[in-house]
C-alpha cells in the first residue's frame, strides 16, 4: 500500500512539473531582414539566449511612401491586444506605422500616424518604441526625429542631429501632440524604456554622435523622465537598436553590431556593470533591430502553425 502511495505521489509530481513547464512563457523577438520591404518576422526562444526564426512574414508593409517595416516594436496591452509600431521611411517621412492583433497572426488594417505633424521642418521619425505605463494606464510611444537647427550638434549634419520625442495614447485612436522626450546634449536615437522595479526606470539608447555610435543607459523614477545618471558607453562602436529582456536574475541587452554584421549581447544585474556575452547567444543571421516580449506556449504553437501553412 505504501509503495502504491509513493508511485502516486511520483506520478502527481511529474504531472505538476509538466504542467508548470507547459505554462512557461516563451520569448519573442520582433525582426526584419533586408530588404525592409518584406515585412515583420518573429524569432522565438525558450531561454532568451538561443533564438530561432519562424521564417514567416506576419505582416507586409502597406503604409508610408517607402512601404517598409523597420525597427518593429510590439507591446501587449492589459486587454491582451498586441500593438505594433514601426519605421515607415528613412527620410521625408514624419509618421510611423501602426497595426494591432489579438493573436500576432491576423492584423488590423495598417495606419500611418504622422507623429511629427506639428513640426513642419522635421526630417524623419525613426525607431518608434512602445511602453505600457501600468501606473497611469497608458501607452508611451518614443522615437527619434531631427528638427534642423534646433539643437547643438557635433560632427553630424543638421539633417542627422536627432533628439527623442514622445506621444501618449490609451486607445491608439487619439494621441497627444508630440513633445520632446530627451535632449541629452548629443544626437540620440533608438530609445527603449524598461521598468526594472516599482518606481524605477531605465532608458537604453544609442549615442548617435560621431565618433561614438554606441549604447548607454540613464535612470529615472518616472517613465517620462527626466532621465539622469548617464552611464558610460558600454558597447563597441557601430552598435544600435538595443532591446532588453530579463532572464532569471539577469537583464540581457541585445543590440545590432552592424559593422560586425551580427547581434551583440550584454548581461547586467544593475545596469551599472556590463558583461559581454555575445559568444554565448545565438541569433539568426540577417536579423535586424527589434524588441523582445513574452507569450505563452499556446501562442507560439499557433505561430508555428501559421508559419508552416504558408511558405515565405
Amino acid at each position: 500500500m505504501l509503495g502504491s502511495k509513493k508511485i502516486y505521489l511520483f506520478v502527481l509530481a511529474g504531472i505538476l512539473l509538466f504542467s508548470c513547464k507547459s505554462k512557461k512563457d516563451v520569448y519573442l523577438f520582433t525582426s526584419f531582414n533586408e530588404p525592409a520591404s518584406a515585412g515583420l518576422r518573429l524569432l522565438y526562444s525558450h531561454d532568451a539566449y538561443h533564438w530561432t526564426d519562424l521564417n514567416h512574414i506576419f505582416i507586409k508593409p502597406e503604409v508610408g511612401d517607402a512601404k517598409i517595416i523597420r525597427d518593429p516594436s510590439i507591446e501587449q496591452g492589459p486587454d491582451g491586444i498586441y500593438h505594433l509600431v514601426w519605421t515607415t521611411g528613412w527620410k521625408n517621412d514624419t509618421g510611423i506605422g501602426y497595426a494591432e492583433s489579438a493573436d500576432l497572426i491576423h492584423w488590423s488594417p495598417e495606419q500611418h500616424i504622422n507623429v511629427m505633424a506639428d513640426e513642419p521642418t522635421a526630417v524623419n521619425a525613426w525607431a518608434p518604441e512602445l511602453f505600457y505605463d501600468d501606473t497611469q494606464k497608458q501607452f508611451i510611444i518614443t522615437w527619434a526625429s531631427t528638427v534642423p537647427f534646433r539643437f547643438a550638434k557635433g560632427e553630424e549634419d543638421e539633417n542627422n542631429n536627432h533628439r527623442l520625442y514622445y506621444t501618449i495614447t490609451k486607445d491608439f485612436k487619439t494621441f497627444t501632440p508630440a513633445k520632446l522626450f530627451l535632449d541629452p546634449g548629443f544626437s540620440v536615437i533608438d530609445p527603449e524604456i524598461i521598468k526594472i522595479a516599482e518606481g524605477k526606470y531605465v532608458l537604453v539608447m544609442k549615442d548617435n554622435t560621431r565618433p561614438n555610435r554606441n549604447i548607454l543607459v540613464a535612470f529615472s523614477d518616472n517613465p517620462l523622465g527626466p532621465y539622469t545618471n548617464y552611464s558610460k558607453r558600454f558597447t563597441e562602436m557601430y552598435s544600435e537598436g538595443p532591446t532588453i529582456t530579463k532572464a532569471g536574475k539577469n537583464w540581457l541587452i541585445y543590440y545590432d553590431s552592424y559593422r560586425l554584421k551580427k547581434f551583440g549581447c550584454m548581461r547586467t544585474t544593475d545596469f551599472k556593470t556590463f558583461t559581454n556575452i555575445a559568444d554565448s547567444v545565438s541569433v539568426p543571421q540577417g536579423h535586424k533591430h527589434g524588441t523582445i516580449f513574452k507569450v505563452n506556449e499556446k501562442t507560439l504553437k499557433n505561430l508555428k502553425l501559421a508559419a508552416a501553412s504558408t511558405a515565405n
